[in-house]
């Protein structure tokens, strides 16, 4: 056994076991934990189980919000918090488990009440070597002395293998969602707007102000999660309907303008192109988007980015992302080698988000990707003070003065 094993289990005996009293519901896989996450704590709320969150965006402890360091907190540091939980008056809690905190052995020793797969596509691939790895390390989630009950996204391949390999072992209970058939939980009578979805799951009517038909899928997975916790159907309903947005996750800005403004976290070719796709099922006109690649990470993905954006969007502005120790351009070049020569650059990303305001016609939708409630831009190094939606809100102003 190595330290960091040895140190899960000396935090939960040190702070007393606290899963053992708290519900615990997980979210892993690579996009939408965090909206997930916010619709299950909301969910917990409205069915009476006052729950914490543990995640990218915020922690809330007893009700009381707090920024969020990084994503898993360290075992110690995640043991004291659930204890913190306990204490303050929480009963649940709502947790983002990366696959970084699994390969670190932080999530051992967490019971887990539930826990929610949402899909599987290239990311964090510099900690994980290959899809194969990276597929086993959140699988590993699943399994243990007592895996836990699971809600599984079958509309992927990697989630379906999931689901053969939990139905096979016939564990613990299995819930499939998706929006292909197939899935256990689905969604019927589907309505899209960029207000927000509607339609039939398990036989109850849901609506949720989460734009896109990937928050769809987020909202089927929490119905399949509320299940598994036996949350009654009032609960479920009100608890998605109560999550107005989620902070930089497809979040709206709307100065009264006639077209619609969405911020994204999507710094990923596939989320890239997930969102993209949600924004032509939104737009009556065009689909704009301001995006770029962070600087000192995964350099493969450039291209790829690129060449996403050219063939899903109508305008696509090439700008930076969080340059860090690069040059701005560089990363750029990195870009265009995919995106070819229909898209324009602007390595300023305030005046590249000016200009696709500025270009925005009635009816069109505008994606600014990539940071999403970040509030800061890392420029060789120095972080400036940065958030899209404020620049977004800006420019949108200046549109109307």
């Amino acid at each position: 056994g190595d330290s960091r094993a040895a140190m899960a289990i000396a935090a939960d005996v040190f702070f007393g076991e606290p899963t053992k009293e708290l519900e615990v519901v997980g979210v892993t896989g690579t996009n939408g934990k965090t909206t997930t996450a916010f619709l299950l704590r909301s969910m917990l709320e409205a069915a009476g189980r006052q729950a914490g969150l543990i995640g990218t965006v915020e922690w809330r402890v007893g009700g009381e919000r707090r920024p969020a360091p990084f994503t898993t907190p360290e075992a110690i540091d995640l043991q004291r918090l659930f204890r913190e939980m306990l204490t303050a008056g929480d009963r649940s809690v709502a947790l983002e488990a990366s696959s970084h905190g699994a390969a670190h052995r932080r999530l051992d020793r967490v019971r887990f009440d539930a826990l929610v797969f949402t899909n599987l596509s290239q990311d964090h691939l510099d900690l994980h070597g290959t899809m194969e790895e990276y597929f086993l390390a959140k699988k590993s989630r699943f399994a243990g002395a007592q895996p836990p009950p699971a809600a599984v996204n079958v509309d992927g391949t990697w989630g379906q293998h999931l689901a053969e390999s939990l139905a096979d072992a016939h564990r613990a209970p299995l819930v499939t969602f998706g929006l292909e058939d197939g899935a256990e939980i689905r969604a019927e009578g589907l309505e899209l707007s960029p207000s927000g979805s509607r339609f039939r799951a398990a036989g109850m009517e849901i609506e949720t102000s989460l734009p896109g038909i990937f928050n769809v899928s987020n909202a089927l997975g929490a119905v399949a999660a509320g299940f598994l916790l036996d949350l009654d159907e009032e609960g479920i309903r009100s608890g998605i309907a109560g999550v107005e947005s989620v902070p930089g996750r497809f979040e709206r800005v709307d100065e009264g303008q006639p077209f619609t403004v969405l911020v994204d976290y999507a710094h990923t070719p596939d989320s890239l192109e997930t969102v993209l796709l949600a924004a032509r099922d939104l737009a009556e006109g065009r689909v704009l988007v301001v995006f770029g690649a962070g600087g000192d990470r995964d350099r493969s993905k450039r291209p790829l980015m690129g060449k996403v954006a050219a063939a899903h969007a109508d305008v696509a502005i090439v700008t930076s992302d969080n340059p860090r120790s690069e040059s701005p351009l560089a990363i750029i070049e990195d870009v265009l080698q995919g995106a070819g020569t229909s898209v324009e650059i602007d390595p300023d990303r305030r005046s590249a988000i000016a200009r696709a305001v500025g270009l925005a016609e009635p009816g069109d939708v505008l994606v600014i990707a990539g940071k999403g409630h970040e509030q800061g831009q890392d420029v060789g190094g120095v972080v400036q003070p940065f958030d899209d939606r404020a620049v977004a809100r800006d420019a949108l102003a200046r549109l109307r003065a």
